[in-house]
């Protein structure tokens, strides 16, 4: 690995299903404390760090919405499981010593600060770990909407999208033996495609903003430093430099 960063500033966005570990539900100790001292190694290359963490976990409003409960409340709720693994997770990090703040997009003033985009940008100025919790604050919108969204208001230099997968395939690795992986793809062949990487929103927002998405595999150890310092790890979503040309996007 070359210890040279090729970003200064990232959001890394993780599932609640990535704090599991191998348990079916909640967060395990040691899986986050692994992912905190990963963290806390990229932040220590000089890079800023904000995160947003999903809450499937704990609760999954989509599941719970198709099964009869009115989808804004089910969304709420989802919001709020993200809220205690943004909790959970600042612990963990501040077991490294590192300088955390939790943001919301719910007020709860006694457990996080409300977002704001310019309080958000100096603390990572300042050397701050920042976690966006709560999504957007709206319900019908995802966590990956809400990544992408704080990414680009943060001006984060790209998105590390952690997955329990090596990168983007062709097809679900688990079921099809002959999936392939691709290194590389345009934000249009990520829609066209119709792959599961992020929501449509959230990839459309990228896709207008030219803002470049990194899946990779959290379970490798030591993958968060590598997408950082350029190594080809994963899939790299980012624009066609022939077809989606600034002249394009903006017409």
């Amino acid at each position: 690995m070359s210890g040279q960063p090729i970003y200064k500033r990232i959001l890394l966005k993780l599932s609640g299903e990535a704090l599991m570990g191998d348990q079916g539900y909640g967060i395990d100790p040691a899986t986050i404390t692994r992912i905190a001292q990963e963290v806390n190694g990229v932040h220590h290359l000089g890079v800023e760090v904000a995160i947003v963490v999903g809450g499937g976990n704990i609760f999954r409003g989509l599941a719970l919405s198709a099964k009869g409960m009115d989808r804004a409340s089910a969304d709420y709720m989802g919001m709020l499981a993200t809220v205690l693994n943004a909790i959970a997770l600042q612990d963990a990090l501040e077991n490294q010593k590192a300088f955390t703040r939790v943001m919301s997009a719910i007020e709860m003033q006694e457990v996080a600060e409300p977002f704001i985009r310019r309080r958000a940008i100096r603390h990572l100025e300042k050397g701050r770990i920042v976690i966006f919790a709560a999504g957007t604050g709206n319900p019908f919108f995802t966590t990956d909407s809400a990544a992408a969204l704080r990414a680009l208001e943060i001006r984060a230099d790209a998105i590390l999208k952690a997955t329990k997968v090596d990168g983007i395939y062709t097809a679900d690795p688990t079921k099809d033996s002959t999936a392939t992986m691709f290194e590389t793809l345009t934000y249009l062949e990520v829609i066209q495609r119709d792959l599961q990487v992020m929501d449509t929103s959230a990839i459309s927002l990228c896709r207008e903003q030219g803002l470049p998405i990194h899946v990779f595999n959290l379970n490798a150890p030591g993958n968060i430093a590598r997408v950082i310092c350029g190594e080809r790890v994963g899939t790299v979503v980012k624009p066609d430099t022939r077809v989606e040309s600034k002249g394009l996007s903006g017409a």
